[in-house]
């Protein structure tokens, strides 16, 4: 869902309006508003949750609690692996009393350090990250500070902070990269790419270690590496520097960067698979649709995205939660977008 921070009406189109949200009279929300006995737990909570959501200021007295709502803070929707992710956890969230306020990252509008801002301002419970500037060593991290120094519940995914000790959730992606390097070797490839995101992209990075250790320790003929950004258009660009180097087999650090690769192949020439086979990452939605079917490392998102949700509702709850990367299982997923090498003529 979306949200409105700052909102602002008349009182009477207020209590119209919040009684709608939760479907009680707006008599029940007016005692909820003014403190007064003769409402449950969960009507009363019901409607401070709507009164955040729809953007109203909460009365003086009851400003001091945390709103039911989560902060959920998405890179970009253009890559379906993020809102597939939202999904996820939004519906977890929401079967434990909470809801999602949806903070989407795009070019030219708010930056992550404003929406934690507004977050702070409605007084959220908590914020999940599914990525953002704290993926890049490079980023500004004052904003994650902030939400530390406040006390506020923080998830991460896909990559952690050092000496915040906010608890993440993380594909493996050391085994990632073994998984899409072992298949490409088993049949028969030696000479593979890797195309992966910028060099201070800390998931990339780990990709480019392990990638970097197989490909030495299967002495590889050709093992090049190109950095791009995360796009279709940056996979093609730097797929096509790779054919530079004669590649025949390419992993790609998530789908889009790999049917950018497919298309590199396709306007140099080359059959998909039969001249060239490409990796990609994340099983987002429709890569068995594409044309070929995508071979894919599936990243487990409704583990993750569960798992996730358990941890800040245990902040939140004031459980221990340790600060720590649990790491889940990757799954390669074959389809029709790698085969066997080309035969040397």
């Amino acid at each position: 869902m979306s949200y409105v921070c700052g909102m602002t009406r008349a009182p009477s189109r207020r209590l119209a309006d919040v009684a709608k949200k939760v479907g009680v009279s707006e008599a029940t929300v007016s005692r909820v508003l003014n403190a007064k006995p003769g409402v449950s737990e969960s009507t009363r909570e019901a409607v401070l949750s709507a009164l955040d959501v729809l953007g109203y200021e909460r009365p003086t007295q009851l400003r001091g609690e945390r709103a039911r709502l989560i902060g959920l803070v998405l890179p970009e929707l253009q890559n379906p692996i993020f809102p597939a992710l939202a999904e996820v956890i939004g519906g977890a969230l929401a079967q434990r009393g909470f809801t999602p306020v949806l903070c989407t990252l795009t070019g030219g509008g708010l930056s992550e350090a404003d929406y934690v801002s507004m977050l702070l301002d409605q007084q959220v419970s908590g914020v999940v990250f599914e990525g953002g500037g704290y993926h890049e060593q490079a980023a500004p991290h004052d904003h994650y500070k902030l939400l530390h120094e406040r006390g506020i519940p923080v998830v991460l995914c896909n990559a952690a902070i050092e000496h915040l000790e906010f608890p993440c959730v993380a594909t493996d992606d050391m085994t990632a990269t073994q998984q899409a390097f072992t298949h490409l070797a088993s049949l028969g490839h030696q000479r593979i790419g890797l195309v992966v995101g910028p060099e201070d992209h800390v998931p990339s990075q780990r990709k480019l270690a392990s990638f970097s250790s197989l490909a030495s320790a299967a002495g590889l003929v050709v093992a090049p590496v190109e950095h791009t950004l995360f796009s279709l258009e940056g996979g093609q660009a730097a797929t096509t520097r790779l054919l530079r180097h004669g590649v025949t087999g390419v992993i790609c650090g998530s789908d889009v960067l790999a049917l950018g690769a497919v298309r590199a192949a396709r306007r140099a020439g080359l059959r998909v698979p039969g001249e060239m086979s490409v990796v990609g990452y994340d099983d987002s939605a429709f890569m068995n649709c594409t044309d070929p079917p995508l071979t894919t490392v599936r990243q487990p998102i409704e583990s993750m995205g569960k798992a996730a949700v358990a941890l800040l509702v245990n902040q939140v709850e004031n459980v221990a939660v340790y600060p720590e990367e649990l790491l889940f299982e990757p799954e390669l997923v074959v389809r029709g977008s790698t085969g066997p090498a080309p035969t040397e003529e």
